[in-house]
């Protein structure tokens, strides 16, 4: 507490100085002009260098430290007063009062000014690593939304022609008004009045036109680069392993695809468009102000420090909260989803209440962070109208001294205050547009993370060999999901899959049974060891080619909203109707499709809702067949089927006798008839045989007959 309390007492002792010694020298540098010592201007510029020199010396000598705000404000404060002059006498030829004289009014105005540049460089362009840092991972953000747009670069184009002619026109129409004004005070002359009139209307005319024109095109644009970049987005997250989908909730995917891919087109294609509008609009209308008058001009772009330190704190709470908003909204989409898709869950515990309870609290969470963010507009809006309302006030005051001097004329001055509120708005656009652009960057920048996210699972393999045995070997596996990185599941985990032969998989729930079959999918990337298939990695495999000849049929299979033919068929970009009604036949699901209206053109609704189980399950295990897979992976299948069906896949699976098997089943008249049986407990091999070798040795498999076979044959989990 009382380092601080010296800290303080130092910077109010050090401020008191630099004010003393300021004020000392610029009264000095008063006298020297007054009593002719030297000429104006060399004084000016020698009073800036002795100011500059002393107050550094001041700030050095007390505080120690020389932040770079205070090198900043010092040197603005130093400058601004023979700057100011030097620039008036070269371009116009004039004195200014404050040039001539020095006085404390003078002397506040000036300080006033240089602290407000100060602050309006320390936000806009901030030293600090981090803000640093953050505004040029925007900027590299926006450049990559801008090339994105490359295929619409005609459309653009013809936006920005459209967009610089409706600006040209617009910026004309507040002259000629003020031209009619004037020709109606003076002396009437009826061709001039209609000359201005006729102007007045053709450039009105053109405006619109082109500004219609100018939306049109840019709205196409952003059309198709939207629906582009949802198709971009979409096929990159495809492409990603299954742990990424396990870690990333559906809700937050789901409002990446529907709103940030349309925030980031819809706002960086219209920002970008303001944004030249407002540019050629603001420097065309200052050109104008400068003739009509430059000292109103030069007051009026004193307000531009004012309005760009504002709108800087407004953009960083704003796009602050509004990144909030967009996850929360994301967890609302979330709970939403899951329970929908949980309905029956839902229904069957009774939770009605409490899911709607959960969803009304994200709501409300969502709520409380939009009130905030539309609380921080609101005093935003009013600072702003505050202080364009006090410069509409000041211009007014000096215009009335102006006209009084015969400095401008009644109409200069309608045209100076019409060109005046454009130009206070267009400047609050051009500091609000950067703000708004760095928010639907932030957009962006969510969509490029999946878009430069790179799978840990390669599917960059190029081996596709004509002929394919079907030998599978797990060698020294150890694996743990990326989800629980610190529960192994495999451990030293070696198996053989020999081509021909069928191989169960046994042991208890939860032991690395489906996690096996998971890694030959290759849907995970085991941590150690590696995974053979004819003695090749299954890395190195084309992706198309490897998930053809290696299919699985799970216990709870999945279908797709369409036609039973396109659920057979998927994935499959030539497939006959004999080779699908053969699969059908081997999974003993022609009969039933036969027997629908429709046939295999029966929509089997959402998840394939209209189906029973076991229909859903040989309609699976048909989509396998069709393949004519090398590897065949059955995951408790058969606790879906009945005997007949069984029995009927059983048969035409014995019907390709080169095909490596590999079944997962808690039925004892499956597993009986494997040419090996293999035990799995505590994520490793426990026991391999045939049924009557595990069953003599009595030890594993002989132990776990009785926990996971009953007398009936039916599945216990």
């Amino acid at each position: 507490m009382a380092g601080n309390t010296a800290a303080m007492i130092r910077k109010v002792v050090a401020l008191i100085l630099a004010v003393c010694v300021d004020l000392s020298l610029f009264y000095a540098s008063g006298h020297v002009v007054i009593h002719s010592v030297c000429g104006h201007l060399p004084r000016l510029w020698v009073s800036a260098a002795l100011r500059y020199f002393a107050l550094t010396a001041v700030t050095l000598f007390i505080l120690g430290e020389f932040k770079p705000i205070l090198v900043r404000f010092i040197t603005a404060h130093s400058l601004l007063p023979a700057v100011f002059e030097t620039g008036t006498r070269a371009l116009y030829h004039e004195e200014t009062q404050c040039g001539l004289m020095a006085d404390v009014c003078c002397w506040v105005m000036c300080a006033g000014a240089s602290l407000a540049a100060a602050l309006f460089w320390e936000i806009t362009i901030p030293d600090t690593e981090e803000k640093t840092e953050n505004k040029q991972k925007a900027r590299e953000l926006f450049v990559r939304v801008l090339h994105l747009y490359k295929p619409d670069y005609l459309l653009l184009l013809g936006g920005l022609v459209f967009l610089s002619l409706a600006v040209f026109c617009e910026m004309f129409i507040p002259f000629y008004t003020g031209r009619v004004i004037d020709i109606l005070g003076s002396q009437y002359q009826p061709s001039e009045f209609i000359s201005a009139l006729l102007f007045m209307g053709l450039f009105s005319v053109g405006s619109s036109v082109s500004a219609g024109c100018r939306g049109g095109l840019l709205l196409c644009a952003i059309s198709a680069y939207t629906c582009r970049m949802k198709v971009k987005l979409f096929g990159a997250l495809t492409k990603q392993e299954i742990g990424f989908f396990e870690t990333i909730k559906t809700g937050e995917i789901t409002s990446r695809l529907s709103k940030d891919t349309t925030l980031m087109g819809r706002t960086v294609c219209l920002n970008v468009n303001v944004l030249l509008r407002t540019l050629i609009k603001t420097l065309g209308m200052i050109s104008l102000m400068m003739n009509l008058s430059w000292k109103l001009t030069f007051l009026v772009l004193m307000e531009t420090p004012i309005t760009g330190l504002i709108q800087n704190i407004y953009d960083t709470h704003y796009q602050r909260l509004s990144l909030a908003v967009q996850d929360s909204m994301a967890l609302a989409n979330e709970e939403v989803n899951e329970a929908v898709s949980g309905i029956r869950m839902v229904r069957s515990f009774n939770t009605e209440k409490h899911e709607a309870r959960r969803y009304d609290d994200r709501l409300m969470d969502t709520h409380i962070l939009k009130t905030r963010r539309d609380a921080v507009r609101a005093v935003y809006l009013l600072a702003r109208r505050i202080s364009g309302l006090g410069m509409q006030v000041v211009m007014l005051y000096y215009s009335r001294l102006f006209i009084k001097s015969g400095q401008m004329t009644t109409g200069n001055l309608v045209s100076f205050i019409l060109y005046q509120s454009d130009l206070g708005d267009n400047i609050r656009t051009l500091t609000y547009i950067f703000g708004d652009m760095l928010n639907s960057v932030g957009a962006a920048g969510k969509v490029f993370e999946y878009l430069d996210r790179k799978p840990q699972v390669s599917t960059e393999g190029k081996l596709k060999p004509d002929r394919l045995a079907g030998h599978v070997s797990f060698r020294h596996l150890s694996f743990a999901y990326p989800a629980y990185p610190n529960k192994t599941v495999l451990q030293d985990f070696s198996l053989e899959l020999k081509s021909g032969q069928m191989t169960a998989l046994v042991g208890p729930s939860g032991e690395g049974k489906s996690t096996c079959v998971s890694l030959l999918e290759r849907f995970y990337e085991q941590q150690d060891g590696e995974i053979l298939l004819d003695n090749e990695p299954l890395k190195e495999y084309d992706h198309y080619f490897l998930h053809k000849k290696i299919a699985v049929v799970s216990q709870e299979p999945v279908l797709f909203s369409g036609s039973i033919r396109d659920n057979i068929t998927y994935g499959l970009a030539d497939c006959s109707l004999d080779e699908i009604q053969e699969a059908a036949r081997k999974a003993n699901a022609h009969d039933f499709i036969e027997q629908l209206k429709k046939g295999y053109d029966t929509e089997v609704g959402e998840g394939g809702g209209q189906l029973s189980k076991s229909e859903r399950q040989r309609i699976a295990i048909a989509r396998a067949l069709v393949r004519q897979p090398q590897v065949l992976v059955l995951d408790e299948i058969t606790s879906s089927l009945d005997a007949e069906s069984e029995n009927k896949v059983q048969q035409a699976l014995a019907s390709s006798p080169n095909q490596t098997l590999l079944v997962i089943a808690h039925r004892l008249k499956t597993i009986e008839k494997a040419d090996q049986i293999v035990v799995i407990d505590d994520g490793r091999v426990q026991e391999q045989g045939t049924h009557q070798e595990l069953m003599d040795r009595k030890g594993s498999y002989y132990k776990l007959r009785e926990k996971l076979f009953t007398e009936g044959d039916s599945p216990q989990r």
